[in-house]
């Protein structure tokens, strides 16, 4: 299980990993993540025994553009507006899943989580596989989601097969996660981004505490292969 810097060659290699069914471990805006393809059952499965989670919990969706969020979910005028306004960042909301995405991902529930990481090597592999990949904390279940590539190897190891290092990830903490499947948008877990900034921009985007258009992380991207 190769841990490699996360530069633009070994991210082109992480991407082939995913195409071919693998598992990776990239860095993220808020911790490190656990991927897939969502589309590759096996791969998923795959996800499921190396977290040791039974298949009771769905497991989200990074994607590195709304289009492509689109092709698994459906998303209306109330979802645009949000995105618009606070992603790329800190903020998963749960919205309706398309019939595209199999029901492992997200344990036979008719909703998905789904997010645009504000973070360049994640958003760069992600564009490479193809638009969006499976996102969930490079963790066993139970244990503290990963803040370093070293973190995230102690608890996985030679259970995936590439892990990208980005260094430490910038906010250290996991997303908030937002229901928008119910009329009026619901807090399932607390976060960088608030209620209130939710609300905010639901009522005037321009208000938005954060109006991210660029990715603020990076991590070095030279041709270091080491």
């Amino acid at each position: 299980m190769p841990v490699l810097k996360a530069n633009l060659d070994n991210i082109r290699e992480a991407s082939k990993v995913v195409k071919n069914g693998g598992l990776v471990v990239y860095p993220t805006d808020t911790v490190y993540g656990l991927g897939c393809d969502p589309l590759n059952v096996r791969a998923v499965e795959r996800v499921f025994k190396v977290k040791g989670e039974r298949k009771e919990k769905p497991l989200p969706i990074l994607a590195s553009d709304i289009h492509f969020i689109e092709k698994i979910a459906y998303i209306n005028e109330k979802v645009r507006k949000i995105a618009d306004g606070l992603w790329p960042g800190p903020l998963t909301l749960v919205v309706p899943k398309k019939p595209l995405l199999p029901n492992i991902v997200t344990c036979g529930l008719a909703s998905v989580g789904v997010r645009i990481p504000n973070h360049t090597v994640a958003l760069q592999l992600i564009s490479l596989c193809d638009g969006f990949l499976v996102g969930t904390s490079a963790n066993k279940t139970g244990e503290k989601p990963p803040k370093t590539a070293e973190e995230a190897t102690e608890q996985l190891g030679k259970q995936v097969d590439i892990v990208l290092n980005g260094g430490p990830t910038p906010l250290g903490k996991e997303s908030s996660i937002v229901d928008l499947a119910t009329e009026k948008p619901k807090m399932l877990r607390e976060g960088p981004v608030k209620l209130e900034d939710i609300l905010n921009t639901l009522r005037d985007p321009t208000k938005a505490k954060t109006q991210p258009r660029k990715p603020k992380y990076t991590a070095h991207t030279s041709q270091d292969k080491h």
